[in-house]
């Protein structure tokens, strides 16, 4: 990845939470997959990240191991499970490795969690910071607001930043972060930055999966996003002609049907009775 910096290709990065969906975007030739607690969102449908937990995570982090065999997979560490004692933060980072199947975990926060990633680091785990827009701080920050938009959260960000490289982790998210910001991080940085809401100047980007492809029964566009695909719409057009086939017995026709032997059926109807296959 820090050579895919160097060279100046571009990261691609999307989130998935289960076999298929990390299947599909395998197949698709993606970067990374990250296994996100936005899955709290999309997936369990809860209002915020917050209430997911740490087996919530391991759960799909597995489920997602199994579908993209050959890519790298980087797992959130919920909400609470790396704030403690460095003993409780290494026994959560050791189930989302041994259990969850992951690659590498990634953490919120700047410069209050560097003794943690650190501390990770040593002991083997990969790290991928995010700072900006941290979802998990979301009632503390007062809600989903741009980040990076004077100088003293400019320089806030620069240094939470590099504090992360410093704590070894290889590379950072940049989540609603100004454009010009998020492009001086990317510059003063050897490791990666990974936008999302964080403009052109990132090293790579990620969406979530469900933005992506308009997956939901009552999407709501986001600036930052663009979709490029609209299979919620598919997907509801598909069930509500199945559900109308069946109603109206369209479904199943005589195609989609299994015969018996012709000694079957006499012997459940009675030799002469009229066929039941007819």
């Amino acid at each position: 990845m820090k050579k895919m910096k160097q060279d100046g290709e571009k990261l691609t990065m999307i989130t998935a939470y289960d076999y298929p969906s990390a299947r599909l975007a395998e197949e698709a030739g993606v970067d990374m997959l990250l296994v996100g607690d936005s899955l709290g969102n999309v997936v369990l449908g809860y209002d915020s990240t917050v209430p997911v937990t740490i087996d919530d995570m391991v759960y799909h982090s597995r489920a997602v191991k199994r579908g993209a065999e050959h890519t790298f997979i980087v797992t959130d560490m919920p909400f609470m499970t790396y704030h403690g004692g460095i003993d409780e933060t290494l026994k959560n980072v050791r189930r989302i490795m041994q259990e969850g199947h992951a690659h590498a975990v990634k953490m919120e926060g700047g410069m209050e969690i560097c003794l943690a990633v650190e501390s990770i680091v040593k002991s083997g785990v990969p790290v991928l910071g995010h700072i900006g827009l941290t979802p998990q701080s979301v009632n503390q920050i007062g809600g989903y607001r741009i980040q990076g938009k004077d100088e003293q959260d400019a320089r806030r960000l620069i240094e939470d930043a590099k504090a992360l490289e410093r704590a070894g982790a290889f590379g950072v998210v940049l989540e609603l972060v100004t454009e010009e910001v998020a492009a001086e991080i990317s510059r003063q940085l050897s490791i990666p930055t990974i936008g999302i809401g964080a403009g052109r100047g990132c090293d790579g980007q990620v969406l979530v999966y469900h933005d992506v492809l308009k997956y939901d029964s009552d999407y709501r566009e986001k600036r930052f996003v663009k979709t490029f695909a609209d299979i919620g719409n598919e997907i509801r057009r598909g069930i509500r002609e199945y559900v109308q086939e069946v109603k109206s017995g369209q479904f199943p026709g005589k195609e989609h049907v299994f015969h018996a032997d012709d000694s079957v059926v006499d012997s459940l109807y009675g030799r002469g009775k009229v066929d039941a296959r007819s």
